[in-house]
């Protein structure tokens, strides 16, 4: 399906049907109240009325807010595919309702059907919006970016949705290196042996009883005068069984996504490279598959990290944090970066927390923090910033090593996981890093907003408008 912005009024473009979105406000004044009110339309948020003789589908909006516009397009996308119009247009309503329209389209849009045997066919092959009555150069602008972000979410989401017998440490690694040539980055890989010279002690335990190696990838994003340096690092857990301490049948099912954090960072350098900006990004992802075997690491194993850090391993599920350890060290002696930021599917505990579709953000900063809270709302992502603390962080203590991979307490799991990473940031890079847990946002098996069953490709159009207001 393309899409397509135009500098021409509505009733010029050729379509087999004209979308338009309408508040219960707008509603009262339409030319078509009367046959709307016949059909029991209210204008009530992403509701929908086809007026098919007159080739015109009508969604509601609360408002023409821009987070309402995008669950509308999506709704409005959503009727599209599931009648037989081969074309379709919509008015842009504003500049600031442009990002909101494309994002719902095309996120709202997304589907996953590599496995299908027969995917389902849709007839819906172009949309159009009208922008004659605004700055068509500002909206082209706006227009280019939003496509560009929209689709690194969901390049983003396609890789999280993939099999996990499909993709492993070494074909996530391959598919990183085929992005850097795709997009003109530097890309280091390295293997088990690269990474016991290294010391990787933490991460290589979590990754010992699968049949793949474990890989460090590093890409890189470099423009010609950047503005500040930033480090991105994922979990990229390509499948989680939760190794000895196993997780119950139910809890595995899903864990393929336990990778989205590792996948979102690559969604991000490649909004980044395409949108040209000018920051330098690097994008460290730790690629770990966490399997059961004779030679795989156990409760009560003390690994000894890259850092020299001494880990009591309480729980083998608690493993993300175990290889964020080790990437979160590297990271920081390789690259001196303005930024540090790591995204992982890391706790059920913060979905305890904060529920299913807000990110938990942790950290130091309080800059940091607001400047996130920004970049969130004006995204359209939700975050929830959750407060570190001194009590929290005893509760981390180990009577046998230097700290233990996991609470002695069965509350505030999420910040606990936070603190423990924090023990791997360097004390000068305290108010440079930030902690995103995104074990809520990452996955959806209920639609939502302009997110559809399966990866929603969480933190990518965060960032993006973080580094972009940069």
């Amino acid at each position: 399906m393309n899409i397509q912005l135009l500098n021409k009024n509505i009733s010029d473009i050729k379509a087999d049907i004209t979308a338009e979105f309408l508040t219960p406000d707008t509603l009262k004044e339409h030319a078509e109240v009367k046959i709307l009110n016949q059909a029991g339309f209210k204008a009530e948020q992403d509701s929908i009325c086809f007026l098919h003789e007159k080739g015109l589908l009508f969604c509601g909006v609360a408002s023409k807010k821009i987070d309402d516009i995008r669950s509308a397009s999506a709704s409005v996308i959503k009727a599209l595919k599931a009648s037989n119009y081969e074309s379709a247009s919509l008015s842009v309503i504003k500049n600031n309702s442009l990002t909101g329209i494309v994002e719902g389209i095309i996120l709202g849009g997304y589907e996953f059907n590599e496995y299908k045997s027969k995917p389902n066919e849709i007839t819906l092959k172009e949309i159009s919006l009208a922008s004659n009555e605004l700055d068509y150069d500002e909206l082209k602008k706006t227009f280019d970016e939003a496509v560009i972000i929209s689709k690194a979410t969901c390049f983003t989401r396609d890789i999280v949705n993939t099999a996990p017998q499909e993709l492993n440490p070494e074909t996530l690694a391959i598919l990183a290196a085929k992005l850097a040539t795709d997009n003109k980055l530097e890309c280091e890989i390295l293997g088990e042996d690269r990474l016991k010279e290294e010391n990787m002690n933490s991460m290589l335990a979590v990754g010992r009883a699968s049949i793949h190696d474990s890989k460090l990838i590093h890409l890189t994003y470099k423009p010609a005068n950047p503005k500040k340096i930033i480090s991105l690092v994922g979990k990229g857990l390509t499948y989680d069984s939760g190794g000895l301490s196993l997780k119950s049948a139910a809890s595995m099912v899903t864990m393929k996504m336990d990778k989205a954090g590792a996948c979102a960072v690559l969604g991000m350098i490649k909004a980044a490279s395409e949108l040209k900006l000018d920051v330098e990004i690097h994008a460290f992802v730790g690629a770990v598959e966490n399997m059961i075997g004779g030679n795989a690491y156990k409760p009560d194993d003390v690994l000894v990290s890259r850092n020299g850090t001494t880990i009591e391993v309480r729980n083998t599920d608690a493993e993300g944090r175990l290889v964020l350890a080790d990437v979160l060290t590297y990271a920081q002696d390789n690259v001196k970066a303005d930024g540090i930021f790591d995204f992982a599917t890391l706790t059920g505990a913060c979905m305890v927390a904060l529920g299913q579709y807000t990110t938990g953000l942790m950290g130091h900063s309080h800059k940091l923090k607001h400047d996130f809270s920004k970049a969130g709302s004006a995204s359209g992502e939700l975050i929830g910033s959750l407060p570190f603390n001194r009590h929290l962080k005893k509760l981390l203590k180990s009577d046998i090593a230097d700290i233990s991979n996991v609470s002695s307490k069965p509350y505030g799991g999420a910040i606990t996981a936070g603190l423990f990473l924090d023990k791997f940031i360097k004390e000068e890079n305290k108010n440079k890093w930030m902690h995103f847990d995104i074990a809520g946002s990452a996955y959806t098996e209920s639609p939502w907003d302009c997110n559809v069953y399966g990866g929603t490709g969480a933190g990518v159009r965060l960032m993006s408008q973080y580094l972009k207001n940069i």
